[in-house]
């Protein structure tokens, strides 16, 4: 439903009356519960009734809202305007089951001329603006024009030291190439040279794996020929050599075999020597052996007369042994001023010879009278 709710000499907020005019698109919401809300409302009435009551509440809250805005603020923002009517008119024919779809302020006029008037004064205010615009347009072109003849000025003069600073990096430029130019030359020549230089190394490392194959083939043929003199050397002197070295081992080992053999029989020679000598050693200790029993017994029979009789014997011989280191003396001296002292010597000698026979013999000359007697007459 389309409706155009009016609202005629209304005072808005400075008392100013307008009569305002709008335009609204309203319809039933299909909302089950809004639905039963606009059957309840709205059943058993036309479409007319219903446009009408919508239509009253829409002008009733438009009047409102006209009381609380100045003629400014609904003139210039008519869209505000209806958004705030939307607003406050939405709640109260939502309770009715009715949708506000779209509200629009249509028309604003007043029967006083206040409208008018504003736009008059707007006029002049905007003419007035203009002269002055004009004016300070006119002053600002000429502080424009002096402002863009130093730029001029000063843009040429930048321009011109760009133009300097252009040419100056033009040659700092022209100078690098050149440099890099030279540099990329050297590079060149240095890289043709280490080319040149790898290629001659590629030549000189086939040559040398050439020289190498030659080496092995000649070693190969140096082997074959190793090979060869070794079988001939083989054929002419060493087989003769090893026949030689057989027969030469042959005899050795013969001569080893006589040797071992002839030491085993002088071995046994010699133990058979020495068995024989041991046996006579061994008879003629036995003889001794009997003898010296046999003389042992006869002393044991003999008695003292008997052994004072032996030692008598056998005192030349002792003597003669005690005095053979003296043979070899001229003379001896005694050096004494005593003449007993002499004699004491003397028979300190006399007195010691009993000893020594026992010690030599085993015969104890003290037991034997007259000896006693001397050596106890002595003492």
């Amino acid at each position: 439903m389309t409706l155009q709710p009016r609202c005629e000499d209304v005072e808005t907020a400075e008392g100013v009356a307008l009569t305002v005019t709008g335009v609204a698109q309203v319809k039933i919401m299909t909302e089950k519960e809004l639905l039963a809300v606009a059957c309840e409302q709205f059943l058993g009435k036309n479409v007319q009734d219903i446009k009408n009551v919508v239509l009253q509440t829409l002008e009733g809250h438009l009047r409102s809202i006209l009381g609380t805005l100045t003629v400014e603020q609904i003139y210039q923002d008519r869209d505000q305007f209806a958004k705030l009517v939307r607003e406050v008119a939405a709640p109260d024919v939502g309770r009715m089951g009715i949708e506000i779809l779209s509200f629009t302020i249509k028309d604003v006029y007043d029967k006083v001329d206040y409208l008018s008037s504003l736009g008059k004064t707007q006029t002049a205010v905007v003419q007035r603006d203009a002269d002055i615009g004009v004016a300070e347009a006119e002053r600002d072109a000429g502080i424009r024009e002096a402002e863009c003849k130093k730029e001029m000025l000063d843009v040429k003069f930048l321009a011109d030291t760009k133009i300097a600073d252009s040419k100056r990096a033009f040659e700092l430029q022209k100078s690098a190439f050149s440099e890099e130019v030279n540099i990329k030359t050297a590079e060149a020549q240095l890289a043709y040279e280490l080319q040149g230089a790898r290629e001659q190394q590629k030549i000189r490392q086939e040559e040398i794996e050439i020289e190498i194959v030659q080496r092995k083939k000649q070693i190969a043929v140096e082997a074959q020929e190793i090979l060869r003199t070794d079988k001939e050397l083989i054929a002419t002197v060493r087989r003769p050599a090893e026949a030689e070295a057989h027969r030469i081992q042959q005899i050795a080992e013969g001569e080893k075999v006589k040797q071992v053999l002839l030491a085993h029989a002088e071995a046994e020679k010699i133990r058979r020597i020495g068995e024989a000598e041991a046996s006579v050693i061994e008879a003629m200790g036995k003889a001794e052996a009997e003898r010296m029993t046999l003389k042992a017994e006869a002393y044991q029979k003999y008695g003292n007369s008997a052994k004072m009789a032996l030692v008598l014997d056998a005192l030349p011989q002792i003597a003669a042994k005690i005095a053979a280191p003296l043979t070899k003396v001229d003379e001896i001296v005694i050096l004494s001023g005593d003449n007993n002292k002499v004699t004491s010597e003397v028979n300190r000698l006399l007195a010691e010879l009993p000893a020594s026979v026992h010690a030599l013999t085993g015969v104890d000359l003290s037991k034997i009278p007259l000896i006693k007697k001397a050596t106890g007459a002595q003492v």
